[in-house]
């Protein structure tokens, strides 16, 4: 019989998971409505100093990119430093695109949208991935992926942003709020928010009460 595959669990690869060590969920399906690529990292234990400050620093690209306002027909690799630019800061990176289209029956990665120089512009209606991150080989791995609808911005002359559709709240055990700007922490507020008003009232609905206990308290301001 063939050797099993090194993405199948075996006996012999297998490990016990622990609360002392990182992990990164990238998750995802494709529904009748949509299909959902939602990435989250978390650390269930005590994070050390570099862990808490590169999570937060991904997250800070995550936010500065999703918050961006541009001018109409903006190509996205001329926007993609912006995801970047917190890590870069403390010279440290990430060796993989950051993001790329979603498509619906067809590829979750899906070309020709994303933010590669291949790519085409960013036009109002297409969907796209972020999810900027940082591995250290050997350690552990961060990512944080949303989904984001590219929409008109409120502006006098047709710029546009981007509306992220992916709820899901992000770790606050790893995230050092002292980094993050005000405008930053206004945005994950404001998120946070629209997470509540769209999933609490659903997870009610269908009775998962200790769900909705997790969402309320991974969403407090």
């Amino acid at each position: 019989s063939d050797p099993p595959s090194p993405r199948s669990p075996s006996n012999g690869s297998s490990r016990t998971l622990s609360a002392r060590e990182m992990y990164l969920f990238d998750t995802g399906g494709q529904y009748l409505d949509g299909t959902t690529d939602i990435t989250r990292t978390v650390h269930w234990g005590e994070p050390t100093p570099l862990q808490k400050e590169a999570y937060t620093r991904v997250l800070m690209g995550n936010i500065d990119l999703s918050r961006l306002v541009f001018p109409s027909n903006t190509a996205g690799g001329t926007v993609e430093s912006f995801a970047r630019r917190a890590l870069w800061d403390v010279g440290l990176n990430y060796g993989h695109g950051t993001g790329h289209g979603i498509g619906n029956f067809l590829s979750v990665h899906e070309w020709p949208v994303g933010f590669q120089s291949n790519n085409v512009p960013l036009e109002a209606g297409m969907f796209t991935s972020i999810e900027p991150g940082y591995y250290q080989d050997g350690e552990f791995g961060i990512r944080i992926e949303d989904i984001a609808l590219v929409v008109e911005a409120q502006t006098e002359k047709p710029f546009l942003t981007f509306e992220v559709v992916s709820l899901v709240p992000y770790d606050r055990n790893l995230i050092d709020l002292s980094l993050l700007s005000p405008e930053q922490i206004r945005y994950l507020n404001s998120y946070y928010e629209r997470i509540r008003a769209h999933v609490g009232p659903e997870l009610r609905r269908q009775s998962l009460e200790e769900a909705f206990v997790w969402l309320q308290e991974s969403t407090e301001p």
